[in-house]
């Protein structure tokens, strides 16, 4: 129950500061975003109608496509999610009369900037603002296509049809903002303490090994290998270690072993004891 309310609660800071975006940034240069919430915009541009309400009643039709094929519990965080991020819009529109910024291309990289940490929270904690999401889970769930690609084509034909409302130049200025937004988001989704996977294949593992524990103070796993030529038998020794520590380990190895063979790789999310437990946010 507390693991819950605590999701809902970043929902609802990530669905207040999307809307931020929307309204401080986006409405006052006539600027759009992806998603429903795009075409909700457009919307306004051309008729008035509020963005929030209207982002709300489009949201309807997904809603039940989500309980039908998606099932309760996603369902319950997309009308929770769908419900806060409407009504923070609409609750914010009196920031698109202050305009803090004078220069569209700037206006584009700072919503694109905003908007991307807000989703990014929203993501991290496994909640969805509805819309866009809804139909990509779906997709991906009986098509097997993956989100980018979904987002990207559903996006596409809302870009196309701005520009032959609004212009060219919108429509440009308003994929940089998805772009940034995407990245920002993907950012704040995996941590932006990023860890590194390294494999050491050495016939001195057990010198690196001690070095590591005692210089380095994290877990070492030895894996068992067999040289593909050779048919010898080696032992790979593999760590997790965060970026401030790879140039000591490198330091280390090269010390134990000048013949050692190293690959350090990225590792997008690392969760378990040492460092970020399941279930936990490091927000």
């Amino acid at each position: 129950m507390k693991n819950r309310v605590l999701q809902y609660a970043w929902v609802a800071l990530g669905c207040l500061i999307c809307s931020v975006s929307i309204n401080l940034f986006l409405v006052p240069h006539h600027l759009l975003s992806g998603g429903v919430s795009g075409l909700a915009i457009i919307s306004y541009f051309l008729f008035g109608f509020p963005i929030g309400v209207q982002i709300l009643l489009m949201n309807i039709p997904l809603v039940y496509a989500s309980y039908k094929f998606l099932g309760k519990d996603y369902t319950i965080t997309a009308i929770f999610g769908t419900i806060m991020f409407s009504l923070a819009v609409d609750a914010t529109r009196f920031l698109t009369s202050l305009s803090p910024l004078d220069d569209p291309i700037l206006a584009a990289l700072t919503a694109g900037m905003v908007s991307g940490l807000g989703s990014g929270i929203i993501f991290r904690v496994n909640g969805n603002g509805g819309g866009l999401d809804i139909v990509a889970a779906i997709v991906k769930k009986y098509y097997s296509l993956n989100f980018g690609f979904v987002g990207f084509a559903i996006n596409f034909l809302i870009m196309l049809l701005a520009a032959s409302l609004f212009g060219l130049k919108l429509a440009v200025l308003t994929l940089i903002a998805m772009f940034v937004a995407a990245t920002l988001t993907d950012k704040v989704v995996e941590g932006f303490n990023r860890r590194k996977i390294v494999h050491i294949v050495s016939y001195k593992t057990q010198d690196i090994v001690e070095v590591i524990l005692k210089e380095v103070g994290r877990g070492v796993t030895i894996l068992q290998g067999e040289g593909a030529f050779t048919r010898q038998q080696k032992q790979v020794i593999f760590v997790v270690v965060s970026l401030t520590q790879i140039s000591k380990i490198k330091f280390l190895v090269q010390e134990a072993d000048p013949h050692a063979f190293m690959i350090v790789s990225d590792a997008a999310e690392v969760m378990g004891r040492g460092f970020t437990l399941p279930g936990s946010r490091s927000f």
